[in-house]
């Protein structure tokens, strides 16, 4: 007997709302969530501004880190992409592909299955290669990379004492 596998979860991706800064922030006040971006939570008014220069990065490039929301319409996190944001260390100048889901939707497959999608919507906006920056102990964003065919490169340090970045490479072939 074989046994299928399990068919893509349902999600939607959409530009942030002005809601999605509350949602974000609900999504993300989760120390575990959390651990690999500075082990805790960010004020909503970092979220407000997160969501507005998203817009901004859709209206003028075409991509952005979208809001993901489940089957129910729910917000469960974001994937997307954007310019690397960081001048201190990192791919500068490439355009980083991540996402970032509430504890509750992890394991279900959500963060390849917006990935993917994330990863038709850059092919469709002539955009070459993306990078994926991960923190190397994060064994779960190490998986989604790998399952969207990424390589990894070089390997970063970080601002914040004893983290590591491995930078995962994919060519988009547009």
């Amino acid at each position: 007997m074989s046994i299928a596998p399990a068919a893509p979860p349902v999600i939607q991706l959409r530009v942030p709302t002005d809601e999605d800064a509350v949602a974000w922030h609900r999504a993300f006040d989760d120390p575990e969530v959390m651990r690999f971006f500075g082990g805790r939570p960010d004020e909503l008014s970092m979220y407000e501004e997160w969501t507005a220069r998203q817009r901004r990065h859709d209206a003028e490039l075409g991509y952005c880190l979208w809001t993901v929301l489940d089957g129910e319409g729910e917000v469960v996190g974001f994937t997307g992409a954007q310019p690397w944001a960081q001048s201190a260390y990192g791919p500068v100048g490439e355009t980083e592909i991540g996402w970032r889901l509430t504890r509750a939707a992890w394991g279900r497959g959500y963060a390849t299955a917006a990935a993917r999608l994330t990863l038709e919507r850059l092919r469709a906006a002539g955009v070459e290669r993306v990078v994926a920056a991960v923190d190397v102990l994060n064994e779960r964003s190490v998986a989604v990379a790998r399952r969207l065919g990424m390589e990894p490169a070089e390997t970063f340090t970080t601002n914040v004492p004893g983290q590591e970045v491995r930078c995962f490479r994919l060519d988009l072939g547009t």
